[in-house]
């Protein structure tokens, strides 16, 4: 990719019309815009697809193919190994297409992995385990490694028992809502993990377990490139990002990667970029990426808690309107969400008995209605036998679950 200044005039002025015309296109979420099968494909359609909650990787793909086929991810995610998982911006899980692993890991991985390093150290030596907690690693990392040589993979279980000292359960979060007890071993497995030495695989049980089976990357993955330099890396990363996300603001940017902003005018400065005007305040895009989106037809979307299209953005009132409190828990996390032609408009869930049902927060009349009800039924037999408890919920979503 070649790196040069950006161009600094303003070129063009982007509607709200037009960016919900990108969103329905370039997100693969107008019925025109899907695919099949190739779930790479839809994770770069979106840079990557948030994995927090397994529900939001798996529906997000599901969602945005023409014939969901819950099969077809899963063989991407664990047999043909062309997306993964890793730990990056904002500290979040992603599954991403594996060609773009070592640039997430050089942009956005490896700054995670000093934070949890030090994090890790901290609470060693907080809790009482050890003194010197750089030490206390020292000294058990090189088991960890072994087991995962010996084993091929492993669970934090079974690296717990291989490596007792890492058995020690230690409290996160004392004293707050979402207080934890958990093991060292599952600890130490997210740090390595953030380092890009292991790579989680397939969860215990079906696709809907979050306990996974941990491998070493090199086992996993086979020989990938090396990571480009941080620089390069995160000139690339904010490249791909307005490519499906702009326009879009400096902010935007910053906030979605969870750069400093230093690393972000950096990033910016190493493409070439367009400042354009958006509905009154300056954005950016990619340079000659101004032309307009054909409108797409009338679509609908139920997209998943954390769906990467909801949370892609840190100003938002251009697609949530006045809808933000409904729609996103008190920690700044989406739930369901139904879309209406680039507009989030209402809640979604699946009560215990597999039915999908859905609120509306405005009158979006009775064609959109119908189309509603008709995708919440393509919902409920994509999931087929799966019923879904999303990790993070709006209070309007738990509430029709009943």
């Amino acid at each position: 990719m070649a790196c040069h200044d950006a161009p600094m005039a303003a070129t063009a002025s982007f509607s709200v019309d037009e960016r919900r015309a990108r969103l329905a296109v370039r997100h693969r979420l107008a019925p025109r815009a899907r695919v099949d099968d190739d779930v790479a494909a839809i994770a770069r359609s979106v840079v990557a697809l948030h994995a927090t909650d397994p529900m939001t990787v798996v529906l997000g793909a599901l969602l945005r193919m023409r014939t969901p086929d819950q099969r077809a991810v899963e063989a991407a995610l664990f047999e043909d190994r062309t997306v993964a998982r890793v730990m990056a911006m904002r500290r979040t899980l992603w599954v991403v297409p594996v060609d773009d692993v070592p640039v997430l890991q050089s942009a956005a991985a490896d700054g995670v992995a000093v934070a949890e390093r030090k994090r890790l150290v901290k609470l060693l030596e907080d809790a009482g385990v050890a003194e010197d907690g750089e030490a206390w690693l020292a000294e058990v990392e090189p088991a960890a490694i072994a087991t995962f040589d010996e084993l091929g993979e492993a669970a934090a279980s079974q690296l717990a028992d291989a490596v007792p000292a890492l058995a020690t359960r230690v409290t996160l979060a004392a004293g707050k809502g979402y207080e934890t007890t958990v093991s060292l071993a599952s600890r130490l497995l997210t740090v390595l993990g953030a380092e890009g030495h292991l790579v989680r695989g397939r969860p215990k049980g079906r696709w809907t377990g979050t306990q996974h089976h941990w491998s070493s990357a090199r086992r996993w993955f086979g020989e990938l490139p090396p990571p480009p330099p941080a620089e390069e890396a995160r000139a690339r990363l904010a490249e791909a990002w307005l490519a499906r996300f702009g326009p879009a603001t400096v902010a935007d940017l910053k906030w979605w990667t969870g750069w400093t902003l230093g690393q972000t005018r950096a990033a910016l400065a190493g493409i070439a970029t367009e400042e354009v005007a958006l509905d009154g305040e300056p954005g950016i895009v990619l340079a000659g990426d101004t032309d307009p989106t054909p409108p797409p037809e009338p679509w609908v979307a139920l997209l998943p808690s954390l769906d990467p299209t909801v949370m892609g953005w840190q100003a938002r009132d251009w697609y949530l309107g006045g809808h933000r409190a409904a729609l996103f828990d008190g920690y700044g996390n989406a739930g369901p969400t139904i879309w209406v032609d680039g507009r989030a408009v209402g809640a979604w869930a699946q009560r215990p008995d597999g039915e999908v049902v859905t609120h509306l927060l405005e009158d979006v009349g009775t064609e959109r209605g119908e189309a509603i009800a008709a995708e919440a039924a393509r919902t409920r037999a994509m999931l087929g036998d799966i019923v879904i408890k999303p990790r993070f919920n709006s209070a309007l979503s738990r509430d029709l679950t009943g």
